[in-house]
């Protein structure tokens, strides 16, 4: 067995540039997954994304065997095991794909390149289409996006050697020791269930998608809720790019379909972000904005902002929904981050670990990014600070979302319900039934843009400004401004 195929986030046998690596090599592979603890152990990961990873696996699995040789799944940390199949199996290489993960996953690529070297591994990183490592600046990174997603994809093989080993069993989250985390909403993962979604999207569901994605109470219905499968790679962004373009050739002039695929390379522009400075996760893409709020956060306020009880109506209605399903859309994603970072003056680092706890799409590369910007501190992009009240009566203006997920609210007369607290029976309510709002949404507003917009006043901020810009935005093409959405008012309900 001279090769090992590392399985990561790209769990599918159909265009897997990895895969067909490992097969035209010399000699039988090993296709392996590698269970770490370590990694299910950090802030950001949860029971939810691993019962998603595992019907995953799960799916792999039966498609591997039908080639020959099933996924062998092994638990334990990445170096001893990929140490332990090589004296037991002669392994001289092994072939992955580039992942953008976690720090976590950074620096354990880190131990496993110097294990390789160490051993005289040859470890074949394959690069995910329309992401560069190593990129210094965006100059012409749009153009050689769009070409990855239109090269051929990688066509499956039509048999593998068979290896003869104990597949081993998949952990359930109680073997991980994850945190209990009942999601009864929760998506299925595998790929038979992510070509069924884009079907249905491509179909049907694409429709409605310019003028349903943007509120939770149609969303869910006309988004593609292919997020899980191509954050874990049960379907890779090129074929989601090319099956798009493929029913755009077929359908004509089409501006929900047009809207989608805008969306779907916006993806990659926030995944080379965090490809190109993977410690966004940590540190304030400007450094200008490290001291502003408390590295410490107000117990109360998180603790009301993560259980959906802060007193405002819509903010509680969309967290009880992700509690509950592991997704929301976009737009309601981000003004929970907002609404965290400026109403309640909470650091990004803690409200963004939770929220990437409860989505079952987490994806790091858009999910760090995304937290900055929805926070006011990547100094390249305008602070949005949502109104959660307006947001509310904007999305839910009959208020069928909010009755649902706070049930509570029951006794408000429905010109009350999103800011219950200019209602006359207030005083007998709130406190009692319903919390009172932890905060005075329009003066915290006012006080956190007063402070946002201070930082930006600060000698050299616009130098730093502008080195960002250089390594982070793509430029724009000349001639007329493109009309498409904005990166500061950008959606990603894919």
């Amino acid at each position: 067995m001279g090769t090992i195929l590392w399985f990561k986030r790209d769990l599918r046998v159909a265009d897997n540039p990895a895969l067909a690596a490992a097969v035209a090599g010399d000699g039988p592979f090993l296709p392996l997954y590698i269970v770490e603890p370590g990694l299910w152990a950090e802030p950001d990961m949860s029971a939810r994304q691993w019962r998603f990873v595992a019907e995953s696996l799960a799916d792999l699995r039966a498609d591997l065997a039908r080639l020959g040789a099933p996924l062998l799944v092994r638990t334990g940390e990445a170096v001893e095991v990929l140490e332990e199949l090589r004296v037991a199996h002669g392994v001289t290489g092994l072939v992955s794909h580039e992942e953008t993960g976690n720090l976590w996953t950074f620096a354990r690529d880190r131990h496993v390149a110097q294990w390789a070297r160490a051993q005289s591994v040859a470890w074949q990183e394959l690069p995910q289409p329309g992401i560069t490592r190593g990129l210094g600046h965006r100059r012409g990174w749009q153009a050689r996006r769009d070409k990855a997603m239109r090269g051929p994809l990688v066509a499956a093989p039509e048999a593998l050697a068979p290896h003869g080993l104990d597949p081993g069993a998949i952990p359930d989250a109680a073997d991980l020791r994850l945190r209990f985390d009942p999601c009864p909403g929760r998506q299925k993962g595998g790929r038979a269930r992510a070509l069924e979604l884009q079907a249905g999207f491509l179909d049907r569901r694409a429709a409605g998608y310019l003028s349903g994605m943007s509120s939770p109470v149609t969303a869910a219905g006309v988004c593609s809720r292919l997020s899980p499968h191509l954050a874990h790679g049960t379907l890779s962004m090129r074929e989601a790019v090319q099956a798009l373009e493929d029913r755009r050739a077929e359908s004509g002039p089409n501006r929900a379909l047009a809207g989608y695929g805008s969306r779907l390379a916006w993806r990659d522009h926030f995944m080379q972000k965090l490809e190109s400075q993977p410690d966004i996760e940590t540190h304030c893409l400007h450094p200008a904005y490290e001291s502003l709020r408390p590295r410490l956060p107000d117990a109360e306020r998180l603790e009301a902002w993560k259980s959906g009880e802060t007193g405002l109506p819509f903010v509680d209605a969309c967290m009880r929904q992700l509690i509950h399903t592991g997704w929301i859309n976009f737009r309601m994603r981000a003004m929970l981050m907002a609404v965290a970072s400026y109403h309640l003056w909470l650091d990004w680092r803690v409200t963004g670990a939770h929220l990437a706890r409860l989505f079952t799409d987490y994806e790091p590369g858009i999910h760090w990014p995304q937290a900055q910007m929805q926070s006011g501190v990547t100094g390249m992009n305008t602070p949005r600070i949502y109104n959660p009240v307006k947001q509310g009566l904007d999305h839910d203006p009959e208020g069928r979302f909010v009755r649902r997920w706070v049930p509570e609210l029951r006794p408000v007369p429905d010109a009350h319900l999103h800011a219950p607290w200019d209602w006359a029976g207030a005083g007998r309510f709130l406190g009692h039934g319903y919390p009172a709002p932890v905060v005075d949404p329009a003066k915290a507003a006012r006080a956190a843009r007063q402070r946002i917009w201070a930082v930006r006043d600060q000698d050299g901020f616009r130098d730093t400004r502008d080195a960002l810009l250089l390594r982070h935005a793509s430029p724009r093409p000349a001639g007329p401004k493109p009309a498409q959405t904005s990166p500061r008012q950008l959606s990603f309900p894919i």
